[in-house]
């Protein structure tokens, strides 16, 4: 699958400038973070256990206030939407906050009262392929069917800005799989901008899509993934040969490791379209590759 693109007027659907967080008597969580989601994108966000991925997510739709900086949903400032605003944005988090007393039917009836763009033909198309069961109270739903009744509910309304965290950790492959052809085949093709985080690798490779990687309180990086698996190259070396190699071939240096006597590997970004001198010796990288190096 090739990435998609959009022209829009509209500006940014959320930034972050300057975000600070931290917690009370806590480490920083986010540390300066500047981010810019664009419509049209779906970025998958990859960070350690621990890194701050659910953090800046929340940050991201106003439900926590950072200590410093600012963040902008649809140019409003995410603290004080107003309620066109809000119906703009869908949220799966990553623990369950359904009605376990409700039934399907019942929960799916109450919020679609507060959505005027409410997609009834959606829910019912996937409520029954992914076999959920309209009568039964929530609280006899496996895992997996709550993850994607939460799911059915965010994408109801077709909003504009759909955050997800840990959306398919409760799925099976085959679930995963039909989530993530759901997300691309109706979300994109309306132009919305799409965020969620994943520790599932292999998952992230099944769409291309940009990747941000969440590494000491900031976005070490993001890019489309199909670019960074073409650009990316390990080089190993002197200290010396590296520096007047990065020169020669235009590339940014992502990651640096010493060795012993001298030498260094570098995890470095060639320009696009940019081709190895013949001879020289570079190993490709792989996502797993990119997520350990820097994260």
């Amino acid at each position: 699958m090739t990435s998609q693109h959009f022209s829009h007027t509209d500006s940014a659907s959320a930034e972050l400038s300057g975000v600070r967080l931290s917690y009370p008597k806590g480490p920083v969580v986010l540390n300066n973070l500047d981010w810019q989601l664009l419509p049209g994108q779906v970025v998958g966000l990859l960070g350690r256990n621990g890194a701050g991925k659910t953090t800046l997510l929340e940050a991201l739709l106003g439900l926590r206030e950072p200590d410093a900086g600012a963040v902008r949903l649809f140019g409003q400032d995410a603290l004080a939407l107003d309620d066109h605003a809000r119906a703009r944005i869908g949220y799966v988090p990553q623990h369950s906050d359904l009605f376990e007393g409700f039934t399907p039917a019942q929960l799916l009836a109450y919020f679609k009262s507060f959505y005027p763009r409410w997609n009834e033909a959606k829910v019912d198309g996937l409520m029954s392929r992914w076999d959920i069961a309209r009568d039964q109270p929530i609280r006899k739903l496996s895992g997996g069917q709550k993850q994607r009744l939460s799911i059915i509910r965010a994408l109801a309304h077709e909003p504009d800005l759909l955050v997800l965290d840990e959306p398919v950790a409760s799925l099976d492959p085959a679930g995963r799989r039909d989530f993530l052809r759901e997300l691309v085949s109706q979300v994109l093709d309306r132009g919305a901008t799409v965020v969620f985080s994943t520790h599932i690798l292999s998952d992230l490779e099944r769409v291309a899509f940009n990747v941000a990687f969440l590494s000491g309180g900031r976005i070490a990086l993001q890019a489309p993934l199909d670019e960074l698996l073409d650009q990316v190259r390990a080089f190993t070396g002197s200290v010396t040969e590296m520096a007047g190699l990065m020169a020669r071939l235009n590339a940014e240096a992502l990651k640096r490791t010493p060795l012993e006597a001298g030498r260094e590997r570098v995890l470095a970004r060639l320009p696009a379209g940019g081709e190895l001198p013949s001879g020289l010796a570079a190993e490709r990288v792989s996502l797993d590759d990119l997520f350990t190096e820097l994260t």
